[in-house]
């Protein structure tokens, strides 16, 4: 007998198949760390990191679409096919960084932080990976004599 009263998340599943499925990284972990107490509010991270996983949930299924036709298509077309794939990663690259830029001057700067996505290498192998780099900046004082 169904459980009516149960709630399940689908949405959560479908991410993680697609992520086993294609060792594709969908979106970046909400858990907030450790170094950022008292820095900023949790529920200000958890925002910004939903807003980022936000757009990369809207971009991932049309990416993986077209790298799967350029991989079909690949041999016939002497890899030109694969370019959609590399043109739409770069437009996810500048809307994030879009995203991160408009966070940082909204709130982040304000807070001595700085958000931007940098590459870094895995740990597990010699390939890159995206990651979610944040730094502190430190506070400018002027000195301005009397």
């Amino acid at each position: 007998m169904a459980d009516f009263d149960a709630i399940y998340e689908e949405e959560e599943e479908h991410d993680q198949n697609l992520e086993e499925q294609f060792g594709l990284s969908n979106r970046f972990e909400t858990e907030f760390p450790n170094g950022l107490v008292s820095r900023v509010a949790p529920e200000e991270f958890k925002a910004t990191v939903i807003r980022v996983n936000s757009v990369l949930k809207k971009t991932l299924p049309v990416n993986v679409k077209w790298l799967f036709c350029g991989c079909v298509c690949c041999c016939c077309t002497l890899g030109c096919s694969l370019w959609p794939v590399v043109c739409l990663s770069k437009r996810t690259q500048h809307s994030l960084n879009k995203l991160l830029e408009w966070e940082n001057s909204r709130l982040y700067h304000k807070l001595g932080l700085h958000w931007r996505l940098t590459k870094q290498r895995c740990d597990s192998s010699s390939m890159m990976e995206y990651v979610l780099l944040v730094e502190f900046v430190p506070k400018i004082q002027i000195y301005r004599p009397d």
